[in-house]
């Protein structure tokens, strides 16, 4: 059973987290590359930001974003910014998402996400935590995926698993958490990882 609240309490200290290690970049270094091609780590932080606003749109019963190109235009508008500005700004909208959270609500609501993705209202908090440390594994500087928490590792294996349901292969592939997690999410090549038969990983669909 999802405990919202636990993962809320998670989540915060996933945010200081990484506030914590973005506070130890400076102006130049945020501008530089993140490990997601196309954006910088300006880029990595404007969209944690404004993904803060969008899980609280989703809560209050709004559309996650006005559109795709809303979202985009947001993050890159927002991505340039000098680093205080960008550490204060994902900050203060974590602040915005924990006052939405603790309003009275029913967390077994189905809401509605990106492209008519539907969840129950308890599993955001994880969502959103997954956001707060795959994101920061994204910046590259110095949190890696060994370095997530075991239970989180562990839910958002699972969590990915049953989005790849479709295809029973995946569902063999067993390894070191932190290479699993990886390869499912995109971040790593499944070195390290076992296929039955010894046979090839399978190909993954786009998250």
């Amino acid at each position: 059973m999802i405990d919202h609240a636990r993962d809320l309490r998670s989540l915060d200290e996933a945010t200081e987290r990484l506030l914590a290690s973005a506070a130890g970049l400076d102006n130049a270094a945020a501008a530089e590359p993140s490990r997601l091609p196309g954006w910088s780590r300006g880029h990595v932080l404007a969209h944690l930001s404004r993904n803060a606003d969008a899980i609280g749109n989703v809560l209050n019963g709004l559309p996650m974003y006005a559109s795709a190109e809303a979202r985009d235009g947001d993050i890159e508008r927002d991505a340039h910014r000098p680093l205080a500005e960008q550490l204060a700004d994902v900050r203060e909208s974590a602040a915005r998402l924990r006052e939405h959270t603790g309003l009275p609500a029913d967390w077994s609501r189905t809401v509605t996400l990106r492209n008519g993705v539907t969840d129950t209202a308890a599993r955001l908090p994880f969502r959103r935590w997954a956001e707060v440390e795959l994101h920061h594994v994204d910046l590259g500087i110095g949190y890696e995926l060994d370095d997530l928490p075991g239970e989180f590792t562990e839910r958002e294996i699972d969590f990915l698993r049953d989005r790849f349901s479709a295809d029973p292969a995946v569902a063999g592939v067993t390894g070191p958490a932190a290479a699993l997690l990886g390869w499912l999410s995109g971040r790593g090549d499944g070195k390290g990882l076992t296929v039955p038969g010894n046979g090839a990983l399978p190909s993954l669909p786009s998250l």
